[in-house]
């Protein structure tokens, strides 16, 4: 594999929709290493914390150097619009997709994919995480 090359695995939720929302990200660097995240972010609906989640392993992907990377998501309408399948038609939807595309630019190379959610339970336990450590308080 290559040195500079990084693989990220995210989910986003919420409960209710939209509700109480969170993102998870798993990114694994050349030498194996996973670096997580887990965000509570508000209110929001599942896409946007879908979106949310993608953004964050991406910038966290460029801040260790990535040059390509590989995205494997959950959701099959967020893969299908970065792979410009579908279009994207909600407007906040919109915004957030502009933002993964020039984040996305910043690499030689990327790819998004669809999983199943059974090979994406380690972002998605991030996202349970947080949501029950922001709704405890």
């Amino acid at each position: 594999m290559n040195k500079d090359h990084i693989t990220t695995y995210t989910d986003g939720g919420a409960r209710g929709n939209p509700g109480p929302a969170a993102l998870g990200a798993v990114v694994i660097d050349a030498d194996g290493k996973k670096h997580k995240i887990k965000k509570y972010i508000g209110s929001a609906t599942n896409n946007v914390a879908e979106y949310q989640a993608l953004i964050a392993a991406l910038e966290r992907a460029h801040h260790l150097g990535a040059r390509h990377v590989t995205c494997y998501l959950d959701s099959e309408l967020i893969v299908k619009q970065m792979n410009r399948e579908y279009r994207v038609k909600d407007p906040t939807l919109g915004q957030l997709f502009l933002k993964v595309w020039n984040i996305a630019s910043r690499f030689s190379s990327i790819s998004f994919h669809h999983i199943r959610r059974e090979k994406n339970k380690e972002a998605d336990t991030l996202v349970n995480e947080a949501l029950d450590e922001a709704l405890r308080r």
